[in-house]
């Protein structure tokens, strides 16, 4: 996977996630999302669908500081998680996951890519915008705590670089 030389000289790298990660994701995912986490069985199933998922770790050392995942259903793809330990925000992981996802979901023939993100998450809004992603839909009362969720989509055919947008 294509990595920005920031990132690696910074000591990062990313792979594709295995069945050995799936307990320190579990951890990781319990830590950054204790409303909404994904039990541990979630991951052991998406990890058994490998002709529709994608699945990806961002490392430093052998520690995890990251992880991302696709779903892709032609002629959709959806993200179906995306994760940066608050450590490691900023460094460009995050981006660098969703080039390797958008990049998985243009192999797989898919013409849309749609992700859910919290209304209240503004960071994680910027990044998708930075992509080209538009809000198309709002659901109400999505999260478990109450808070909305906004839809947002990526036209692949209209979308910007793999890279992102350029500056």
């Amino acid at each position: 996977m294509k990595l920005s030389p920031k990132l690696e000289l910074a000591g990062i790298s990313l792979r594709d996630m295995g069945h050995a990660d799936i307990r320190e994701v579990e951890a990781l995912e319990r830590r950054l999302f204790p409303v909404d986490a994904w039990p541990l069985q979630m991951f052991i199933d998406e990890l058994a669908q490998p002709g529709t998922r994608r699945y990806v770790v961002a490392e430093v050392g052998n520690e995890i500081v990251g992880y991302a995942g696709l779903m892709c259903i032609e002629p959709i793809a959806d993200v179906q998680t995306i994760a940066v330990v608050p450590e490691y925000e900023g460094k460009g992981i995050g981006s660098a996951m969703l080039t390797e996802l958008i990049d998985e979901a243009r192999r797989r023939g898919a013409a849309d890519v749609l992700l859910e993100v919290r209304a209240d998450n503004p960071r994680a809004q910027q990044l998708y915008l930075r992509f080209g992603f538009q809000q198309i839909h709002v659901r109400p009362r999505y999260y478990r705590d109450g808070t909305d969720a906004l839809i947002m989509r990526l036209q692949l055919g209209d979308a910007t670089s793999p890279e992102g947008p350029t500056a």
